[in-house]
């Protein structure tokens, strides 16, 4: 499956969701399925996508959280994993796309081109409720099941080493950070107003 496809097909299910992307790639394509203000590009900070949904999800327990993260960016902090199981927010779904390289700075290969397990290291860091995906229908039905339980999950989906033809996206780096703060400052308040 490729990447945008997935992004593409559970695009409405991040409408009303605090929305953590990595750099590259990942955020290049969200931008291109459709921005919306609850989605931060966390560009500059490979490794950090997944610790900075961490801390979202906790202080704000009431919003539904999704960080969308690579394999090569989990694996540069591993240790991200434990620190979500430790505190383990049931508002929070880590998704990791893996395709296998480090697709943004040249296609190089990651650790899981040959052999590592980020289902299995994600369940031994302490994270009960994980599983891996190969097609569109099985991300979609995982992505769903995340959104509606109450506990920390970890999807796994494996996709084509395909990206965009470059990475240069409409929106300033500053507006989207001032954009999200506002928005999910508001979030969950629509109705005390």
């Amino acid at each position: 499956m490729k990447r945008i496809e997935a992004l593409t097909a559970v695009h409405g299910m991040l409408e009303d969701v605090v929305v953590v992307t990595i750099m590259g790639a990942v955020a290049a394509e969200l931008q291109e399925v459709g921005h919306r203000p609850n989605f931060f590009y966390l560009q500059h900070a490979m490794g950090l996508a997944s610790s900075m949904g961490l801390g979202i999800a906790l202080a704000r327990p009431e919003l539904k959280v999704v960080v969308l993260d690579g394999d090569g960016s989990l694996l540069m902090n591993l240790g991200g994993l434990t620190t979500m199981a430790r505190y383990a927010p049931g508002n929070l779904t880590h998704v990791v796309f893996d395709n296998e390289s480090l697709l943004s700075v040249g296609g190089f290969p990651t650790a899981t081109s040959t052999g590592s397990d980020l289902e299995a290291i994600a369940r031994g860091a302490g994270i009960e409720r994980t599983n891996t995906v190969n097609s569109i229908a099985g991300f979609e039905k995982s992505m769903r099941q995340a959104l509606e339980s109450n506990e920390l999950t970890t999807i796994v989906a494996k996709v084509e080493a395909t990206g965009p033809s470059g990475f240069v996206t409409d929106l300033g780096l500053l507006e989207n950070r001032f954009q999200f703060a506002q928005h999910v400052q508001a979030m969950g308040h629509e109705d005390a107003r």
